[in-house]
């Protein structure tokens, strides 16, 4: 009988242990985090960007944790999230260290989306920049044009016109990477790009697995107004479920 409570206890450890190892994977597989820290320039929209997550978020059961500390990029605290969301981010945000840890996560199987300005970041990390897929070169005027929706078998543009006219700040963009899979082209013959452009194709969003994890990027999302619009949360939403292996 002895023998039997002893087997039955170790059966009971065992469950408890695999329940709390289910648990932490399902938290983390439902927990992201906004990190929105400026350097350089600071974007009136990324309030509304913040809003618009923690909204999303609600919907669809996920946690939403926001920062502008780079203090939380430490091994122990982005482990408890699926994806890092890097909201209209500007210049140097991550010191060594943290940098170091946000590889290691990244490594680790976990999921990046990029925002707008994330491309105007980081720009002596290369290792960012990869995974970003580009950084930023410039921008004229905020203004319409038409995205080309190149590929819509994807979580970020199931649903969207295969033209999309829309009003945003459209980037073009340097040492793009080849290796992300576009989702998304800007259509140069749509508007003024004052300053030399990209050409055609021009490339507007994209993702790519990157060092284990998987990345999501989009130039979208200058405009306050932009995180009111349906087919834009619809697109951003996409990209962070990527991101976060769901």
């Amino acid at each position: 009988m002895k023998q039997i409570k002893m087997i039955g206890a170790l059966v009971i450890m065992c469950i408890s242990g695999q329940v709390l190892l289910f648990g932490h994977a399902h938290a983390q597989g439902n927990k992201i985090l906004v990190f929105s820290k400026t350097a350089g320039f600071h974007h009136g929209s990324i309030k509304q960007g913040v809003a618009a997550i923690q909204q999303l978020g609600s919907e669809h059961g996920v946690a939403v944790d926001t920062t502008i500390d780079a203090a939380k990029f430490t091994d122990a605290n982005l482990k408890q999230y699926a994806a890092v969301i890097f909201l209209s981010t500007t210049g140097d945000v991550l010191d060594d260290a943290q940098q170091q840890a946000f590889e290691r996560y990244i490594q680790a199987g976990n999921g990046y989306v990029g925002i707008h300005a994330a491309a105007d970041c980081e720009y002596d990390w290369p290792w960012y920049g990869k995974l970003s897929g580009a950084y930023f070169a410039g921008h004229p005027a905020p203004q319409e044009a038409v995205l080309d929706v190149v590929d819509k078998d994807f979580p970020a543009t199931r649903g969207l016109p295969s033209k999309w006219k829309r009003l945003d700040e459209w980037y073009r963009f340097r040492q793009f990477s080849r290796e992300v899979n576009v989702l998304i082209n800007l259509d140069e013959n749509s508007y003024d790009p004052a300053e030399q452009g990209m050409g055609n194709p021009h490339p507007i969003s994209w993702y790519q697995a990157y060092d284990g994890g998987r990345a999501f990027y989009t130039g979208l999302g200058h405009t306050e107004e932009s995180f009111s619009e349906p087919l834009f949360l619809q697109h951003l939403w996409g990209g962070i479920v990527y991101a976060m292996g769901l």
